[in-house]
Formats: C-alpha cells, structure tokens, sequence
C-alpha cells in the first residue's frame, strides 16, 4: 500500500485542526478559527479568539499590562510544543517560532521559520479540470431550475 503525500491544503488544515486542538488541551480554551498557510520556508498562522478568559478578565479589569504579561508568559510555554507540532506534519525542522496577540482582537499571529521547504504534492491539472468541470455542470443544473 503506497501513502499519498498530502497536498499543501491538507497539510494546512491538518496543521490548523492539531494547533486548535492543542490551545483547547494545554490552555483550556478553544479558539473559533486556526488558519495556516505556507509560504515557502514560513509558516504562517491566524488564531483567532485566542485570548483566554483569565486574560480578558484582566484586562476587563483595567490590568491591560498584566494580561499582556499572562499572554506573553502563555506564548513563551507552549512556544516548544507548538514547534514540535509543526515539525511533526512538516517533517521539517523549526528554526524559530515569532508570535504576538493583540488582546483588543482577540487574534494571535504566528510565523514559523522552516529550515527547509516542506514537501507536498501538488493537484495535478486534471483533478482541477475535474472538479471545474463538476462546479460548472452543478451551475448550469442550478441555472436550468
């Protein structure tokens, strides 16, 4: 049995749902959105709602400095998890991890520096004709009704 190397959308959403699990376990708080996307050696991350209910009681509470402080402590412990995740689905090594959240959002971004370019296989021109094709034929059976 041949295993199919996954495309970079599969890759990215199987990162997106492994990192919002992860928030959900170690912090106890499940973000609304994960959103990854790989850029050549970076990786790029969109959590959305990421600001834990502690932290935005602080900062409710007009301790705006401490829930940074709490962020900032939060992001630098699960800083080697994280990596580890990535490497882990890219099989790549993580060279360095940069985060910052805004606790006014709520949204945290994160930029992965990958020592190498991840593999992963691209759709082939068929399967894209295909699935066009099958957009097209579901619009014009739409259209006629």
């Amino acid at each position: 049995m041949t295993t199919s190397i996954p495309t970079r959308g599969q890759i990215e959403r199987t990162l997106s749902q492994r990192i919002q699990g992860f928030y959900r376990e170690q912090l106890g708080h499940q973000p609304s959105k994960v959103t990854c996307q790989l850029n050549d050696r970076n990786l790029l991350i969109i959590i959305e709602d990421s600001i834990t209910p502690p932290e935005q009681l602080l900062a409710q509470q007009g301790r705006q400095e401490l829930a940074e402080q709490v962020r900032s402590d939060l992001d630098e412990a699960i800083r080697p998890q994280l990596k580890e995740i990535i490497e882990e689905i890219l099989s790549v090594e993580v060279v360095e991890v940069l985060s910052d959240a805004t606790l006014e959002t709520g949204r945290t971004g994160v930029i992965a520096i990958l020592s190498d370019l991840p593999s992963f296989r691209v759709p082939s021109a068929a399967s894209k004709l295909r699935r066009r094709e099958g957009n097209n034929n579901r619009h014009e059976e739409e259209s006629s009704s």
